[in-house]
């Protein structure tokens, strides 16, 4: 087994900064000033300034990545990544002796978990999924050997394992009702069983309590509020991220692997799987790699609960209990539907297909046609993240030669990062001179160059050279994100990404009166109104800046806006070249125009033109602070 984990991992040592690895290698960063409180910092998440207290993480990550750092001094792909291999190692180990413990082959059930796609994908990441499934399983089989055996050392280690589980995921909470399943079936009167539970709630809750003393604020309480803001709890995200689950747990073993595995189930709970597969194909994609994973995912858990409720022994009882609480439990605390999600839940499933499926044969093919896809996909992968780290090698003269800024977020954005450019805030203005690094995939936000415009200096494009995709431009797999789709991956030959560095060159105001929709108004627009939408207009912030061209004779200031239900009451102040000329307040939604009762002369080449409302609002999911809409402001020559 361990020449099967250094066989996956090893050809991937270099792999590039990917995905979230940016946002721990942040906290690790931190910890080198302040150790004990690595989220006790700010950074810029899709366009908006965070704070780092709410992260979806405790710290035990950043701790580990702090710690490497503090060895090697910088952020050093190949050391990092092998250090790292040694989570999928005590992984992989753990459930080999589940194995044995659970009467299924050894060597085989490890390998089907060692071929699961999030083990094979993100196991070359920096992320905390796999030191937490390691923790997870570590914890797992200790406490069985101490329920098995009454031990109070393999209690006491088991115990130490959950707690240092709960500081790296706080789902780590699931395992109390996963392992006190396998309590109550095999040593319930064992009361130091019973206490030893509750370590991971103890432990999180500690930390909280750290945290709250120390800093005045709980991170639960701050990854809450984000959480709400972001509108990530809602219904429709839910049950998005229901369909996409289904769809991951039916890869944890090969789908075919998962149909010969259970193909025993009643005619009644075939005829169901059937119900819910074709309604989900009709209304959310019709695409066979759709539904063909929809229905094994369907029948992995309709398996574990039928195998919970019939009579059979307690370890395979077990396994059904793991899957099925697990399951519920991603239900419910995810959003995004993304595979990762599901690795603790590949141990159980890969242990009750190798118990289920008595010819060897059939296993080993399933783990092959496993490896068979999701291998490239991992090397597709490297290629994607490796585009990233080239297109920012090949830019590093320009970047050290002016200011830059990084419009993405993930691994372009560290690599960036790492050569001096700076993260963008959404309607950030950026001066002439600078340059702006963005990513067509990598959340980028808008922004404005007043004053000037974008000349394309670079640009690449991201075409990894294996058709496997799990996250891209026109891609449909919910491999990272349900927001793409709801397929496990995607077989395309397209562009995964393009990106592409432009310089801000300076150029004057062409226009006295702006229409939002104006192609120049991009270039006039200073700070403070946001992208264009509808084709025809913009909402603005607290105050906007716009440069107009100096009209040859007398002027007036005008802005035509619309004020939407709950944007009211308004004051609303216009200014030129600093001096107010026009104000009103409106008490009702509708589209009004603003103007100044009197013609202006300006001296002044280009106009300063300023809008200024009293107070904004944020609709929730939105975090941009919102005044008004604004459809053309400027000014209008008068004979």
């Amino acid at each position: 087994m361990v020449f099967a984990v250094l066989l996956l991992r090893l050809p991937f040592l270099s792999h590039p900064i990917q995905g979230d690895d940016y946002y721990y290698l942040a906290g690790a960063m931190r910890a080198q000033i302040d150790p004990l409180h690595p989220t006790h910092g700010r950074y810029v998440f899709l366009g908006e300034m965070v704070d780092m207290r709410g992260h979806p993480h405790p710290p035990l990550n950043m701790w580990v990545l702090g710690a490497l750092l503090a060895i090697f001094g910088d952020v050093r792909e190949v050391p990092f990544h092998a250090a790292y291999a040694f989570f999928s190692l005590a992984a992989v180990l753990a459930v080999w002796w589940l194995a044995r413990q659970f009467s299924a082959p050894p060597v085989t059930a490890a390998l089907l978990f060692l071929a699961a796609p999030a083990f094979v994908v993100n196991g070359n990441s920096l992320e905390a999924d796999v030191p937490f499934l390691a923790l997870w399983l570590a914890s797992t089989a200790l406490f069985i050997r101490a329920s098995n055996g009454r031990s109070v050392r393999a209690l006491v280690f088991a115990a130490a394992a959950m707690a240092l589980a709960a500081l790296a995921a706080y789902q780590a909470v699931v395992l109390v009702p996963v392992l006190a399943g396998y309590l109550w079936w095999r040593a319930r009167t064992w009361l130091a069983g019973w206490v030893a539970l509750a370590a991971p709630v103890v432990m999180l809750g500690l930390w909280q309590l750290f945290e709250r003393i120390s800093s005045g604020v709980a991170p639960a309480g701050v990854l809450a509020g984000y959480l709400a803001s972001y509108a990530f709890q809602a219904l429709p995200s839910k049950l998005a991220n229901a369909v996409a689950l289904t769809v991951h747990a039916g890869w944890l073993v090969f789908p075919g692997l998962a149909f010969a595995a259970f193909r025993r189930l009643s005619r009644p709970l075939w005829v169901l799987v059937i119900a819910a597969v074709a309604p989900a194909a009709w209304w959310l994609d019709r695409h066979p790699l759709f539904w063909v994973s929809f229905a094994a995912g369907l029948v992995v858990v309709l398996a574990a609960a039928v195998t919970l409720v019939r009579p059979c022994e307690p370890e395979r009882r077990f396994l059904a209990w793991w899957i099925l609480v697990f399951f519920v439990s991603a239900l419910v605390l995810f959003f995004a539907g993304s595979a990762r999600y599901l690795l603790p839940m590949a141990a159980p499933v890969a242990l009750l297909v190798a118990k289920q499926v008595e010819r060897r044969a059939w296993l080993w093919a399933g783990i092959g046609l496993q490896l068979v896809i999701w291998v490239p996909a991992a090397v597709m992968n490297y290629q994607h993240w490796d585009a990233y780290r080239a297109f920012v090698g090949e830019l590093r003269g320009e970047l050290s030669a002016r200011r830059v800024w990084v419009n993405a977020e993930w691994g372009l954005r560290f690599y960036a990062e790492a050569e001096g450019a700076l993260p963008l805030l959404r309607s950030q203005p950026v001066a002439p001179g600078e340059m702006v690094l963005t990513s067509r995939i990598a959340y980028p936000a808008s922004f404005t160059t007043g004053g000037g415009r974008l000349v394309e200096i670079a640009r690449r494009e991201v075409r990894p050279s294996i058709p496997i995709r799990l996250i891209g431009l026109d891609v449909r797999s919910a491999y990272s994100t349900v927001t793409l789709g709801y397929r496990p991956f995607d077989v395309r030959n397209t562009p995964l990404d393009e990106v592409k560095a432009e310089l801000v060159v300076e150029q004057p105001p062409v226009l006295e009166w702006v229409p939002m929709a104006a192609p120049e108004a991009e270039s006039q627009i200073v700070s403070g109104v946001y992208q264009l939408e509808g084709g025809s207009w913009r909402w603005m912030g607290e105050r906007a800046v716009i440069l107009l061209k100096r009209p040859s004779g007398a002027s007036v200031a005008e802005v035509d806006l619309y004020l939407p239900e709950g944007a009211t009451p308004r004051h609303v102040t216009v200014k030129v070249d600093g001096r107010p000329v026009a104000e009103a307040r409106y008490e009702r939604p509708g589209s009004y125009r603003l103007r100044s009762p009197a013609p202006l002369r300006v001296e002044r080449d280009p106009v300063t033109f300023e809008i200024e409302v009293d107070r904004t609002l944020s609709p929730r999911g939105d975090h941009r602070r919102l005044g008004l809409i604004l459809s053309g402001a400027g000014l209008r020559r008068v004979e």
